[in-house]
C-alpha cells in the first residue's frame, strides 16, 4: 500500500512523512476515522514507508519494490503483526486469537481495506457472534513484542479496532505503552476512539482521518476505480466523502441512473404543483427498483443540503460539480431555513417507508405533494 493510492488526505500523508524524515516517529499512534474511512489503509502505508530499504531521505513514499514494501504489501512480512477483534466460528472453535485468522485477514484486506467489523465477521463466517479482543490477546501480545525486529528497522503492531479490547487486553497494551519495547512502534485503527481507556488516549499520537472531499473521491473512482463519471460523482454525493460505502455501494451492481436529472425535474414539477405531472414522475421513480429508490432519496437528501448551504453562504459548498452550479444557485432561494429541516424529514420519512416495502408510486406521490407544499413556504 502506497499513500498515493490512498484518495485525498494529503495534510495526513504529509504529517506521517515529515515525521519519518525528521526521525521524530511517535512510538504509538491511533489512527482514529469513521468506518469506511482510509484509517487502516493509511496505517499500512506508513507501515510500508517506515520500513522500505530503498527510500531516499526526501522520499515522499515508499518505493514498492524492496524485499520489505513486497512483503508488507503482502501482508507477510514477519515483522508486521496485526491484532484483531475475532470469535469462535466453524473453523476455530477455541482460542479464538488473532493469528489463527491470519490467512482471512490477508484475503480480506487485500480485497478491499475500506471494510468495516460487519464485512470481517461475515468474511470469517462468525453468523450472529460479536467479535472481540480477547484476555487471551494480551498474552500473546506481550510475547510478540519481547522479541526483536527479525529484519526490518522496525517491529510494528496494528491493533485494529482497539475499543473492542477486553479490559485485561486493555491493560496489556496500556503497559506497552507506557514501557515501549525498543524499535516497536503501534499503530491503532479505531472507528470509536472514544470508547478507548483515557489513559491509552494519552499516551498515542492522534493521527485524524477525515471524509475525502467529493472532487477528489470522485476523481479517485473514476480513474482508479474505473467507475463512470456520473455514477462516481453520485457516489461521492451520496456517501459524503466515505471510501468504503462508496465502494460498497458500486460493488452492489446497480443499474446506473442520473439522480441529478431526475431531481431538478422533479423539483420543477413540484414547484410547478401539476398532479397529473407528478403521477407521471412517480411512474419512472417506481421503474427505479426499491434500491436505487432508496439511493435516489438519499441523493435528494444530499443535493438540499447543498442548496441550503448555498443560499446561506456560496462559500460554505466550494466544490460544486460545474453541471450542478446553475441548478443550485438557482434553487437556492426555495430551500431555506425556514423550510429545510421540514424537506429533510420528508426524505427521510419517504426513505424508511421504502425501507419497509411502502408502495413506491404511494410513497412518492405523498413526498411530492409534500414538497410542492413547502416550497411555496418561502
Amino acid at each position: 500500500m502506497r499513500f498515493s493510492d490512498i484518495p485525498g488526505q494529503q495534510q495526513v500523508k504529509q504529517l506521517l512523512v515529515r515525521s519519518v524524515q525528521q526521525n521524530h516517529v511517535a512510538h504509538a499512534q491511533l489512527f482514529r476515522g469513521a468506518e469506511g474511512s482510509a484509517a487502516l489503509p493509511l496505517a499500512l502505508a506508513f507501515a510500508a514507508f517506515l520500513n522500505c530499504e530503498n527510500r531516499p531521505s526526501e522520499a515522499e513514499d515508499s518505493c514498492g519494490h524492496c524485499p520489505s514494501c513486497q512483503k508488507i504489501d503482502k501482508l507477510i512480512h514477519p515483522d508486521l503483526n496485526f491484532i484483531l477483534p475475532v470469535t469462535t466460528t466453524k473453523a476455530v472453535t477455541k482460542d479464538a486469537v488473532s493469528s489463527k485468522f491470519a490467512v482471512e485477514w490477508r484475503e480480506f484486506v487485500l480485497q478491499n481495506p475500506y471494510q468495516g467489523l460487519n464485512d470481517w465477521m461475515q468474511h470469517i463466517g462468525a453468523e450472529n457472534k460479536q467479535g472481540s479482543i480477547s484476555k487471551e490477546e494480551s498474552v500473546n501480545l506481550l510475547r510478540l513484542v519481547s522479541l526483536k525486529a527479525f529484519e526490518a528497522r522496525f517491529k510494528l503492531v496494528i491493533i485494529w479496532l482497539p475499543e473492542l479490547m477486553h479490559p485485561s487486553a486493555a491493560n496489556a497494551v496500556l503497559k506497552l505503552l507506557e514501557e515501549p519495547p525498543p524499535a516497536t512502534i503501534f499503530l491503532l485503527v479505531s472507528n470509536a476512539p472514544e470508547q478507548l481507556l483515557l489513559t491509552i488516549i494519552s499516551r498515542v499520537q492522534p493521527v485524524v482521518v477525515r471524509a475525502v472531499p467529493e472532487p477528489e473521491l470522485t476523481a479517485w473512482l473514476r480513474d482508479v476505480q474505473h467507475v463512470p463519471e456520473v455514477k462516481a460523482r453520485q457516489l461521492a454525493q451520496l456517501t459524503e466523502g466515505n471510501v468504503g460505502a462508496a465502494l460498497a455501494a458500486q460493488a452492489s451492481g446497480q443499474e446506473e441512473h442520473d439522480y441529478f436529472a431526475l431531481f431538478v425535474s422533479w423539483m420543477r414539477t413540484c414547484y410547478a404543483n401539476k398532479v397529473a405531472d407528478m403521477l407521471e414522475k412517480c411512474d419512472e421513480f417506481q421503474k427505479l427498483g426499491r434500491e436505487n429508490q432508496k439511493e435516489f432519496l438519499q441523493y435528494a437528501l444530499t443535493l438540499v443540503r447543498k442548496v441550503l448551504l448555498f443560499g446561506l453562504d456560496a462559500q460554505l459548498v466550494p466544490h460544486l460539480p460545474q453541471q450542478e452550479q446553475g441548478f443550485v444557485k438557482g434553487f437556492s432561494p426555495f430551500v431555506t431555513p425556514r423550510n429545510a429541516s421540514q424537506l429533510a424529514e420528508e426524505l427521510n420519512e419517504a426513505h424508511y417507508h421504502i425501507e419497509r416495502n411502502a408502495n413506491p408510486r404511494m410513497v412518492f406521490l405523498d413526498i411530492s405533494l409534500r414538497v410542492a407544499e413547502l416550497l411555496r413556504l418561502v
